[in-house]
């Protein structure tokens, strides 16, 4: 895999109201594999990876954030629509 590219801060927000809501979410990546999903939390490796952990038919699995392209809460009164994950970076 690619060297890790962290996202826009801005996004971090939609992610985080997704696990504390536990939102079931369409699930869109980069490489254009589309499913369902609910958001269960993040993580950050020892690598300074991050990773978004879903519960998905088949069990848990962990998405690294720079692979998302979009997410789309399922949930009726969710918080938001889609959100799309650009190239920016986050800056400090």
């Amino acid at each position: 895999m690619n060297t890790y590219q962290p996202m826009n801060c801005d996004l971090y927000d939609y992610l985080e109201i997704a696990c504390m809501r536990g939102y079931r979410l369409d699930v869109e990546l980069k490489d254009g594999a589309r499913f369902e999903a609910r958001a269960l939390t993040t993580r950050t490796s020892s690598e300074k990876e991050e990773f978004l952990t879903l519960e998905t038919a088949d069990g848990q699995q962990e998405i690294r954030l720079d692979q998302l392209l979009a997410i789309t809460p399922l949930d009726a009164n969710a918080q938001f629509g889609r959100v799309a994950f650009s190239d920016a970076v986050c800056t400090f």
